[in-house]
């Protein structure tokens, strides 16, 4: 695997890659070196932790569609959560991702290199650096620590970091 930063916090611990650009709604980007200004979309380990285990992910939009920032193109469901996909590339939807068509494991094992749907265009101006990400992670985590902090009684709401 590529260059990565350790990223440690409380229980939650991940490899954050270096050369991925990242949300702060816990998305990362990757250019695919194949095909340049094709970005692959996936979801951060912080992201699938609060999913909780995958059931299903569904598009909304067919390959060639054109697609804007903040639109969404489907949504993926796990037990513990419901999230809609929100588009981070302004561009032309290319596809989902043909590899997650027997079943969505690929993305709990390589959660960093498994991707999601790609977009042809250019990436939101928004997106952080990995160190930025990071700072994203330890801000999202204390509040989610806090907040078990005033309320020690177990909350189905708020998953553990």
């Amino acid at each position: 695997m590529s260059e990565t930063l350790f990223y440690k916090r409380a229980t939650f611990v991940a490899h954050l890659p270096v050369r991925h650009r990242y949300t702060a709604s816990h998305t990362w980007l990757s250019e695919d070196p194949a095909a340049p200004g094709c970005w692959r979309v996936g979801l951060t380990r912080f992201a699938l932790r609060m999913l909780g285990e995958l059931v299903e992910v569904r598009y909304e939009l067919s390959p060639g569609a054109p697609v804007a920032l903040g639109e969404i193109v489907g949504n993926i469901e796990g037990f513990k959560a419901l999230s809609d996909l929100y588009c981070v590339v302004d561009g032309t939807f290319e596809g989902p991702n043909p590899a997650l068509g027997e079943g969505l494991e690929p993305i709990t094992r390589d959660v960093h290199r498994t991707w999601l749907y790609q977009v042809r265009g250019s990436p939101d101006p928004k997106t952080l650096d990995v160190h930025a990400y990071a700072g994203v992670l330890s801000v999202t985590i204390d509040r989610i620590l806090e907040k078990q902090a005033a309320d020690p009684a177990p909350d189905t709401d708020v998953p553990s970091p």
